[in-house]
């Protein structure tokens, strides 16, 4: 008989070791031979005292042996927990996880198929969809509500969505003031600042300027973040042949280093806070002047930055289920489908931006109940093959022979449900079935399980004492803004 064998993952690899090398190569020499412009007093005070040199109009040229350090540093897992305290993810390692996105302008009549500006209630209606959605692991605002005075509107969305799911949370601010607010809010939730360093909640989302600037606002935040020890994800989003080169490795190196400055701030204003690298390798269109999420550059440049991530082993940040399609359609469908594969295969850990349509405008609820169906197929693929002698089934085939079947054999019994992936909204019925039960498309039933879900689903609500003091400081917060 042929040994057991433990089943092999399957992985999705586009840079060679020599690759990898280079490009890391690269990323140090844009550190420390090009610079970084640095635009707060504080990191260029910390900096300086790590040993950079700091030249006029603010550029920063950081060490090698400084980046080796926060690498190190950084931890390689960071566990997340839910609202209620439960643990529901693992960054690190290939283990991925799905989301939605934030700060969408627009938001989409699945009905009409016509666009409207999006309001706080959109925030509320898609933490709710995504509470009950099983492969949607964290939420993030999916709107950006024009309804609220723009200084507010990033704590009325966390609000919006910490009323309305227990999931963790990813977080945007304006400033280290709203964000501070968020914080507190997530202490009281977890009962205690110790608590939540232990079991955080909340990850907070930060941007730099490419290229290789890094702005007051952004910095504060990254540092307020280290030095309350909760999840970071510092990521910038070069434009491929705008802000960034356009080939891809030069492209891959200037987001990695521009990533990397704020890991090096990040470890250096408290050492082993928990930090995810990640880009967002967004490709100009030449044509068109348009940035596209789903141009097969931006798959290449997204892939070789996880890959990176494995190389340095630290957790990444990641996309998926997004498509340049205005509505929910067959290209919709075939570019969210492809990039949630690619980022599944790759190993990315934290993958934003599920129901993202129109470049990054518009967000599509319809679109997010279509991926979490997706999402779990592609996890039923990550599962691999397992090789061993029960699945092997050589007793099995001997014993049927030739001429035989195996349908209602006591092995297709035990493992034809973990084996075989069953779909509830993707169609596997036959012409006559689907035309009985009302002739729905995908996007048809998706809707149809949409309103299911918003009329019958209630989050697990927040106790009345704790929803009181995070009305108070929403409403104290409001009331000097």
């Amino acid at each position: 008989m042929i040994a057991n064998q433990l089943s092999q993952r399957p992985a999705l690899r586009f840079l060679s070791q020599a690759d990898k090398a280079r490009i890391q190569h690269a990323v140090m020499e844009i550190l420390e031979d090009i610079g970084m412009q640095i635009l707060h007093d504080e990191a260029v005070a910390l900096l300086k005292k790590g040993g950079c040199k700091v030249e006029k109009d603010d550029v920063i040229k950081i060490p090698g042996s400084l980046l080796d350090k926060a690498l190190q540093s950084a931890p390689r897992n960071i566990p997340i927990y839910d609202r209620e305290g439960n643990h529901v993810m693992d960054l690190g390692g290939r283990r991925s996880y799905f989301g939605t996105g934030s700060d969408l302008l627009f938001s989409l009549d699945g009905q009409t198929m016509a666009r409207r500006d999006s309001v706080l209630d959109d925030v509320r209606r898609a933490a709710r969809l995504c509470d009950a959605l099983p492969n949607i692991d964290f939420i993030m605002s999916c709107a950006h509500p024009t309804d609220v005075i723009p200084q507010r509107a990033y704590l009325e969305s966390f609000q919006a969505m910490v009323e309305n799911s227990t999931k963790p949370i990813v977080t945007t601010a304006e400033s280290r003031d709203d964000l501070r607010e968020m914080w507190e809010i997530a202490v009281s939730l977890r009962g205690g600042e110790e608590e939540l360093r232990s079991k955080p909640y909340m990850i907070q989302y930060v941007e730099p300027i490419s290229p290789l600037k890094h702005p007051f606002f952004s910095l504060d935040k990254l540092l307020f973040c280290a030095e309350k020890s909760f999840p970071v994800v510092y990521s910038p989003a070069p434009l491929a042949g705008a802000t960034a080169p356009i080939t891809i490795a030069g492209h891959v190196a200037q987001g990695l280093a521009e990533c990397f400055c704020g890991l090096v701030l990040h470890q250096l204003k408290a050492e082993g806070a928990p930090f995810l690298m990640g880009m967002g390798p967004a490709v100009m269109d030449m044509a068109s002047s348009q940035s596209s999420y789903n141009a097969p550059e931006y798959y290449l440049g997204y892939v070789a930055a996880i890959e990176m991530s494995h190389y340095y082993n630290l957790p990444s940040w990641g996309y998926a289920g997004t498509s340049d399609s205005q509505i929910p359609d067959g290209q919709a469908a075939l570019e969210a489908a492809l990039i949630t594969f690619l980022s599944t295969m790759a190993g990315a850990n934290l993958n934003h931006d599920v129901g993202y349509l129109d470049f990054g405008r518009t967000g599509s609820l319809e679109m997010i109940v279509i991926m979490d169906e997706i999402i779990d197929q592609m996890r039923r693929l990550q599962k691999g093959i397992s090789v061993n002698d029960e699945m092997l089934g050589l007793d099995v085939i001997r014993e049927v022979g030739p001429g035989g079947h195996f349908l209602t054999h006591d092995h297709t019994y035990k493992h034809f449900r973990s084996t075989q992936w069953r779909p509830k909204l993707i169609s596997r019925t036959g012409y006559e079935q689907w035309q009985e039960s009302g002739s729905l498309s995908l996007l048809g039933r998706a809707r149809q399980r949409l309103l299911e879900i918003l009329e019958t689903h209630q989050p697990t609500p927040i106790p009345e004492d704790q929803w009181l003091a995070i009305q108070s400081r929403v409403n104290k917060f409001k009331n000097k803004n």
